[in-house]
């Protein structure tokens, strides 16, 4: 009897819309001086102290842009919170403020709440930023949780997508294509489970590229590193959707196009190796399956010295006039392909 109360899940009906916010954000405290005013009232209040205010929103919904049978909540959080700090930090400012909001169904009891924001309180204390508002409410097709994101910079320091010149350098932060191989392992090991539960799931060795996927990390640091080495990107995005498609991006912002070499993409060892697991050109997981949330940016040649030798940069590529196009320049015979942007759309049918 016992057990069976310990087990009892908590349905959010005991607590009410308002009950279920405030037990899952009482302990949220208010650390940025810009965050004047937190959950409680109406709306939050933003002090920006002369700074630029830079926003971004993503909405996260399941069975399109994750499979709760093998993501677990507190993850889901976290990476919620992740993939909106990108944005931010794209746009060369700081994360400081986020709200959240969660619509679910009535199968979600009140302790799959706490998970969640488990992993957002784990973000938040991270990356130094507040939880300042949000909204629950339910849902009849599964949970979906929408993250706004709120940063602040000096003007002069946003870095839009619209400023690459010809001849400016491509520059990449880490490594690509480790989320994507991520997902391929834990897809194959859900279909394994599916077809047989008693079958115990293949992930061992598979670590640093799972972890790609279910637990992300948003570039914050760039700007510091970037500061310091005194270079100033003339554009800059985050690779949320592939290589490929973000290139395309600033292809498209800037009226310029790209020469992309292939055998520059940097490219994690075990990233490699779980391609050739899947018969995949590893090339590919890196130019078209995303969720990768590194840096893509762009500088001038005169900067090439000043980051020629950082381990956290790798030039991938040029900038050329806009009528030349945009090409991948293949590994081993040089040959030019159209760079085409075939990573991720939510719109596009699977």
């Amino acid at each position: 009897m016992l057990e069976e109360k310990k087990k009892r899940l908590t349905p959010v009906s005991e607590l009410g819309e308002f009950g279920l916010i405030k037990h899952l954000t009482e302990k949220f405290e208010l650390k940025n001086i810009s965050s004047r005013l937190g959950i409680g009232d109406d709306a939050a209040v933003i002090d920006p102290n002369n700074k630029k205010i830079v926003v971004s929103t993503d909405v996260l919904a399941e069975g399109v842009h994750f499979n709760l049978g093998y993501v677990p909540l507190k993850h889901l959080g976290y990476k919620a919170v992740v993939v909106n700090l990108s944005d931010i930090a794209a746009m060369n400012a700081v994360p400081t403020q986020i709200l959240v909001s969660i619509a679910a169904s009535n199968r979600f009891p009140v302790e799959a709440f706490e998970e969640i924001y488990q992993g957002v309180s784990l973000a938040c204390r991270h990356y130094n930023v507040d939880l300042i508002g949000g909204d629950t409410t339910s849902s009849n097709s599964g949970l979906v949780l929408s993250i706004t994101a709120i940063g602040l910079g000096e003007e002069t320091e946003i870095i839009k997508r619209d400023g690459v010149k010809p001849n400016d350098l491509l520059v990449v932060t880490g490594d690509l294509g480790g989320a994507y191989m991520g997902l391929q392992i834990l897809e194959r090991e859900h279909t394994v489970f599916l077809a047989n539960p008693n079958m115990q799931p293949e992930m061992e060795g598979y670590d640093y590229i799972l972890e790609r996927q279910l637990k992300p990390e948003a570039r914050t640091d760039i700007k510091k590193i970037l500061e310091e080495l005194k270079v100033k990107p003339t554009a800059m995005i985050d690779i949320s959707d592939g290589l490929a498609s973000e290139t395309l991006h600033l292809s498209d912002q800037s009226k310029v196009g790209f020469r992309l070499y292939e055998e520059k993409i940097p490219l994690d060892t075990l990233t490699i190796t779980t391609a050739g697991e899947f018969n995949l050109n590893p090339s590919t997981a890196a130019l078209n399956g995303g969720e990768d949330y590194e840096l893509l940016f762009t500088i001038g040649p005169e900067d090439y010295d000043k980051i020629k030798n950082h381990p956290d940069f790798t030039v991938i590529g040029h900038a050329v006039e806009q009528e030349q196009g945009n090409h991948l320049v293949l590994r081993g015979s040089g040959q030019l392909v159209p760079l085409t942007a075939q990573g991720w759309d939510a719109f596009l049918k699977k």
